[in-house]
């Protein structure tokens, strides 16, 4: 079970709003000032490690950035929604942030609840309503990937890539 403090974001959340193309060459360090910055600005100050966003239909839409690293990077545990693009999806994996997609999530909390998640019956509970949704389900070792910082690390571990 993972629990976290619940971020809502709404529909059609696009690569752009998470990380804007000017924030792309920058230092890992302050490419996670740009998160959300335009689309709630001082959002990155209040994120605390452990918390997951929860987004409505169509979440990641946009380009391949690299955006489910920066979420990551920010302390964002995992992301629930609605729907989310194949690409985002793919990058979540990629990245290691745990992703999931969930019909009824976005009406089932308000932004400060706490959702908890099971990653063995793929079910979302909100803590304070006792609102039980089901998430689609994934292979485990997508969820292994995801879960243990993506691919990358695996490569690394595997001796198939030079460590970064």
């Amino acid at each position: 079970m993972i629990a976290g403090r619940v971020w809502k974001f709404g529909d059609n959340i696009n690569i752009e709003m998470m990380l804007p193309q000017a924030a792309l060459y920058l230092p890992e360090k302050d490419r996670i000032r740009y998160v959300f910055q335009a689309h709630r600005p001082g959002w990155v100050d209040q994120v605390r490690p452990g918390d997951f966003i929860i987004g409505g239909h169509n979440y990641g839409v946009g380009s391949s950035r690299p955006a489910p690293l920066q979420l990551r990077n920010v302390g964002i545990a995992c992301l629930i929604a609605e729907s989310t693009t194949d690409i985002f999806f793919r990058n979540a994996v990629n990245f290691g942030l745990l992703t999931l997609q969930c019909p009824g999530v976005h009406a089932a909390f308000a932004e400060g609840q706490t959702a908890e998640i099971s990653t063995e019956d793929f079910t979302v509970r909100n803590r304070e309503t006792g609102v039980v949704l089901q998430a689609e389900r994934f292979p485990k070792n997508l969820v292994t990937l995801m879960t243990n910082g993506g691919v990358f690390p695996l490569l690394e571990r595997e001796g198939l890539i030079a460590p970064a």
